[in-house]
């Protein structure tokens, strides 16, 4: 327990600093404590009062959010057709999942770069928005198919089985025994895959152009003293994921036969 507590501490320092300097009252830098006047509710009343700190946040939610609905629905048809049918190059595709997770981010922000600056910018794709798009969704997709893929394979195939006894065809079949059982690891994948593409700095700082996402935000304010109105944006994510996490644990103790 002791050690439980330990380690608990040690990694939720950086929310608690996070949290603490949202109050700080600085005047140019939010890297020391002013106690002149601090703490102060101010940043939490005007969130928006950085310039860029917003624009910033809505570019990395409609980012996330794109790139997290491709990679959900592509890793999920990816998922179950390594799982349930048998074809030529299966087991190299299995292997082949888990090569973009266990690259570097450095090296597939450079190679994304790469691709874009000299294939893409022929066609009139310049670095933006839609190239940080398409780096999420090449980053992501591994992590939803491995998500997806497990709970596939942790299904009871009796289930599908007994309702194609009871005389439910493959479609019937599948939106009512199958899809809400894998329903669980598909949210869990999407959730992830929207935490991983909204925190990402290596890959969008090689492939963004002059967009700016709030990782890149933080990042550039860092020279200058991060401004604590970024503070409260990162803590209010920080407080909607666990939130997020809670409710899904209680809706599934509900769910749970007494």
């Amino acid at each position: 327990m002791i050690a439980a507590v330990l380690v608990l501490l040690y990694l939720f320092v950086p929310v608690a600093y996070t949290f603490a300097f949202s109050f700080n009252n600085y005047k140019k830098s939010n890297i020391t404590w002013n106690p002149e006047g601090s703490p102060t509710l101010k940043h939490w009343k005007n969130p928006c009062g950085a310039p860029g700190v917003c624009d910033s946040l809505v570019k990395s939610l409609e980012i996330g959010a794109i790139a997290t609905l491709v990679a959900t629905i592509l890793g999920t048809l990816v998922a179950f057709a390594l799982v349930r049918y048998k074809f030529v190059g299966r087991g190299a595709g299995n292997v082949l999942t888990f090569v973009p997770m266990a690259t570097p981010e450095i090296v597939m922000g450079a190679s994304l770069l790469t691709i874009f600056v000299q294939g893409f910018s022929r066609v009139g794709l310049q670095l933006g928005f839609w190239t940080i798009v398409i780096a999420h969704i090449v980053f992501c997709l591994s992590f939803v198919v491995v998500t997806v893929k497990a709970r596939v394979q942790s299904m009871d195939p009796r289930l599908e089985e007994a309702a194609q006894d009871l005389y439910a065809g493959p479609t019937a079949t599948f939106w009512k025994v199958t899809f809400p059982l894998v329903l669980p690891g598909i949210v869990g994948a999407a959730m992830l895959s929207f935490s991983l593409s909204f925190d990402d700095f290596i890959i969008t700082n090689f492939v963004s152009g002059s967009e700016t996402t709030f990782p890149k935000f933080v990042y550039v304010s860092y020279l200058r003293g991060i401004p604590a109105q970024a503070n409260v944006v990162g803590f209010s994510m920080f407080v909607i994921a666990v939130s997020l996490v809670i409710l899904a644990q209680v809706i599934g103790n509900a769910r749970k036969p007494k």
